[in-house]
């Protein structure tokens, strides 16, 4: 991925309700249209999908496989939000598409909305409410209880499950937290004792959900977990409807197990069955968690920015289907992912056919980075020499695995002459090939090395590669018919291992030159094997 200045107009469609400054990030954007069209059906949608670079969608407009199929030219969706749960992951990855969120601005909004549900569950603020509209005035009947010294159990602690613990420590409640991906350690400092989950369920006053929803936490609260939990605790949900079996809560509230729920998300929106909503020991909000202005100007923003970020230089901040990366390790990686499209696109055209493996080996300073967005760049080098259809770093190593391409990653300690030095080796029918690189510069990847032999080549352009006995005078015939055929020499790399009965060759030529004349090369009794390569 490289700056593109001058790249061409792409279009955006806005297709959800974002703030004006989101929009206005979009307009000012040099070589950026921007259609904003919502409230489509799917049908509507899919039409036009057609015509977009990129897509920006919130919560309302889902994205389906169905959707996906008709995004010939998309290459990102940002959602406006967090969750993404309304964009089929899995269709986007196959078809190359980026799919990035804003996982922290809504953060300080959804963790407010928290706080102010577990304050109104506390103090039966909603309740007393209705019935003192109706001209009812009921203190006796709505006995609160005291949030200090209550424990509350976090589930989740990713951005907002943080935001809500230092609100509940302020609030001097006890904290208990369970998240099998966050290190304790990294939560330490905001109080937060981590524990198993049935445990949490079970010391809780108050369990408030922060996750996520995937096949893997669909109804984390169901009957089970219900039943685990403390008699007279308080259950909120301002993440995901389907976390909870809502049946199962509705029963746990009739039977006075759980003495109330604060619910803001439901798993059908709006709850087409009211018996929930309508208990009287609920306090429901029609999925509120993100909204104020603050948060909906700042996700707006935030996603334009990225979209913007992304087409003007390919920075994919906050990926969801690409590796996590900041800022920073992006630019430092940027370079290195470079150098393996690079180096990935020569082995392509360099090794046989019927690949089976593809190894990725860093060295030295180059293993001190994330190893993943380095094969998804070598991989999309192979395959876009021998798949037909667009392919991206998102979707490279999916294709991979759909045409029984083992992809493998690893670190030496192997010394090199290099401080740092990125190795690819394929597997095909005819044997395995490997080829090296480095970076002599953030703007220069080279070759260093082709099957064990060094060779110094840049990786651009057009290329003429050759393996041949080293002989004398294998290269004067070579250049004898490219002269004859037209073809004007650039450059001219040769390497081999002293004593060696093989040598190669990288030969940097102006003209792609006629087949004759690559039929004429093979034809000299040296040469093991010639290809032309461009990249």
């Amino acid at each position: 991925m490289t700056e593109r200045e001058s790249a061409p107009s792409v279009n955006v469609l806005v297709a959800d309700a974002i703030s004006e400054k989101g929009i206005d990030v979009l307009r000012n954007a040099p070589g950026v249209e921007v259609t904003v069209r919502t409230g489509m059906s799917p049908t509507e949608l899919a039409e036009a999908i057609a015509d977009a670079d990129g897509l920006v969608v919130r919560s309302a407009t889902k994205v389906t496989p169905e959707v996906l199929e008709h995004a010939g030219r998309l290459k990102v969706i940002g959602r406006a939000g967090t969750g993404v749960d309304n964009i089929d992951l899995p269709a986007a990855t196959r078809a190359g598409v980026v799919v990035m969120n804003t996982p922290g601005g809504n953060s300080v909004a959804a963790a407010e909305h928290t706080i102010s549900l577990l304050t109104a569950l506390a103090r039966n603020v909603a309740q007393a409410n209705a019935d003192l509209r109706q001209g009812r005035w009921e203190r006796k009947k709505y006995m609160g209880v005291e949030i200090a010294g209550k424990t509350i159990g976090i589930v989740g602690l990713g951005r907002i499950g943080r935001e809500v613990a230092r609100r509940a420590a302020g609030l001097r409640m006890q904290l208990l937290g369970h998240d099998p991906f966050v290190n304790e350690e990294s939560v330490k400092g905001l109080g937060v004792a981590v524990c198993p989950l049935d445990e949490l369920l079970a010391r809780a006053d108050f369990v408030t959900l922060h996750l996520p929803l995937s096949d893997n936490t669909r109804n984390t609260i169901d009957a089970a977990a219900l039943a685990r939990m403390k008699p007279g605790a308080r259950l909120i949900n301002c993440a995901r409807g389907g976390l909870v079996d809502e049946a199962a809560l509705l029963e746990a509230l009739q039977s006075g197990r759980l003495a109330g729920a604060g619910l803001d998300v439901f798993a059908t929106e709006p709850p087409s069955d009211r018996a929930l909503v309508e208990h009287p020991a609920v306090v429901a909000t029609p999925h509120l968690g993100a909204s104020t202005i603050e948060a909906q100007q700042r996700v707006g923003t935030e996603i334009a920015e990225k979209i913007v970020e992304f087409f003007r230089s390919g920075v994919m901040l906050d990926a969801v289907n690409f590796p996590a990366l900041g800022r920073e390790e992006y630019g430092a990686l940027q370079p290195l992912m470079n150098l393996a499209e690079r180096l990935g696109s020569f082995l392509a055209q360099v090794s046989g056919t019927g690949m089976s493996r593809l190894d990725v080996q860093t060295f030295g300073e180059f293993g001190e980075h994330s190893i993943r967005p380095l094969a998804m760049a070598a991989a999309k080098g192979i395959l876009s020499h021998v798949v037909e259809g667009a392919v991206s770093y998102v979707n490279a190593l999916d294709l991979a695995q759909s045409r029984g391409l083992t992809v493998s990653e690893g670190r030496s300690s192997e010394t090199t002459p290099y401080s740092g030095l990125l190795r690819l080796g394929l597997t095909t029918a005819d044997g395995k090939s490997t080829v090296a690189g480095t970076l002599f510069s953030e703007r220069h990847p080279r070759l260093v090395e082709v099957d064990g032999v060094p060779i110094e080549s840049f990786l651009e352009g057009r290329m003429l590669f050759a393996r041949n006995r080293d002989v004398p005078g294998v290269y004067g015939r070579i250049g004898t018919i490219l002269g004859e055929a037209g073809v004007n020499i650039a450059g001219l790399q040769l390497g081999r291992i002293s004593r060696s009965e093989t040598a190669v060759s990288v030969i940097s030529i102006d003209d792609p030159g006629p087949q004759a004349a690559l039929k004429r090369i093979l034809d000299i009794p040296e040469i093991l094997t010639a290809k032309t390569v461009r990249i």
